[in-house]
């Protein structure tokens, strides 16, 4: 098949990189391909230098039971790394196995059942592309499925998948478990931040939000013109990761670096969003990130994002601007308006949080 040709019949399908793949894993439509000048930037850090062992792991048991060591290690983790990963929280090793093995069933279905729930970009549900094309934007080499997992009154459960068949179950169950996860980092965040109780982050954001996003990364033929999912720091209070096999492909600004994450067996990986930088004003940061690609192996990750209300009005924490006796460093913002502007924009790293900067 001709270049021409090539480029039209998979221009057809663009919105689904599996799809193209598997028409021509060799082709890669110029639409995804990043510049030279881009990638001569790259610095991906020496995995001999052994940052990437250096990640913070921390044990959610002993946080929540107040371990004052463990809580220090946190307090740590968030201000000089803005990721960390943790073990022991709770969430059975039967409920990961059951949404991967469900999420791994949904993107090996034919296109034309995929398509069946498409992106309603309004609620930010269902399968298809997550972010808009906007000018000068790449395209991330992967593709998605999105939930509403809470509040639950905002679902469409139209978007939920029907097969596989355990697949709507798995996500279910795995939400909420992934909502009690969430609720017990906020308590020992609220703890860190010098807050009187530790529901007090937790009942500041009023009716908690949680969207997942689930990644499926293809196969790429050539893995260092694509990246899997472009640099950013999330909109969100916090994110919670998991990631389905011992592939490596999530990568953290640090250091002037990438580092890539090793993940740890049933572990949890969690990053501090833009909304925790502001409420902590800028103590703890919500560090820039990405994703890429494998020549040999796909990966499917999930991304929990944890949100406050539309309504809640975000700014620095009194108790926070209290201890560093330094003026607010964030002007205050409407979540909802936050949340709007920044998927409105093209994934540039934490351009959307420098905005918001006095």
């Amino acid at each position: 098949m001709g270049s021409i040709e090539k480029a039209i019949r998979v221009g057809k399908e663009s919105e689904c990189v599996q799809e193209m793949v598997n028409m021509d894993p060799s082709f890669i439509p110029q639409k995804y391909l990043r510049s030279e000048d881009e990638r001569a930037k790259d610095n991906i850090v020496d995995i001999s230098l052994n940052y990437s062992s250096q990640i913070p792991i921390l044990d959610l048991a002993l946080l929540f039971n107040g371990d004052k060591g463990e809580l220090e290690k946190l307090d740590k983790a968030c201000e000089e790394w803005g990721f960390f990963q943790i073990i022991n929280h709770g969430i059975p090793a039967e409920v990961l196995v059951n949404i991967n093995n469900g999420a791994a069933g949904f993107f090996k279905l034919p296109l034309e059942e995929k398509r069946k729930y498409p992106f309603d970009p309004f609620t930010r549900q269902g399968y298809g592309l997550y972010y808009p094309h906007t000018e000068g934007q790449k395209l991330d080499w992967c593709d998605s499925i999105a939930y509403r997992l809470y509040p639950s009154h905002l679902r469409k459960p139209e978007l939920w998948p029907a097969k596989p068949p355990s697949f709507k179950d798995a996500v279910e169950t795995y939400s909420t478990e992934v909502r009690k996860v969430a609720g017990k980092l906020f308590g020992c965040l609220s703890l860190i931040m010098g807050m009187e109780r530790e529901e007090g982050l937790l009942e500041l954001q009023k009716e908690l939000q949680i969207l997942m996003r689930v990644n499926y990364y293809p196969t790429c033929s050539s893995p260092d013109k694509v990246l899997g999912l472009s640099p950013h720091s999330d909109p969100s209070s916090i994110t919670i990761l998991m990631q389905n096999n011992d592939t490596v492909g999530l990568q953290i600004r640090h250091d002037g670096g990438w580092v890539p994450v090793k993940p740890v067996p049933n572990s949890l990986i969690i990053n501090v969003g833009d909304v925790l930088e502001m409420w902590s004003n800028g103590k703890y940061k919500s560090i820039e990130h990405r994703a890429v690609t494998s020549e040999t192996n796909t990966r499917i990750s999930f991304g929990a994002f944890v949100m406050p209300n539309i309504d809640v009005e975000i700014e620095p924490l009194e108790e926070m601007l209290s201890v560093q006796q330094k003026p607010a460093k964030y002007k205050k913002v409407k979540f909802g308006d936050y949340l709007t502007y920044a998927l409105r924009q093209k994934m540039d790293g934490k351009a959307n949080i420098e905005e918001y900067k006095t």
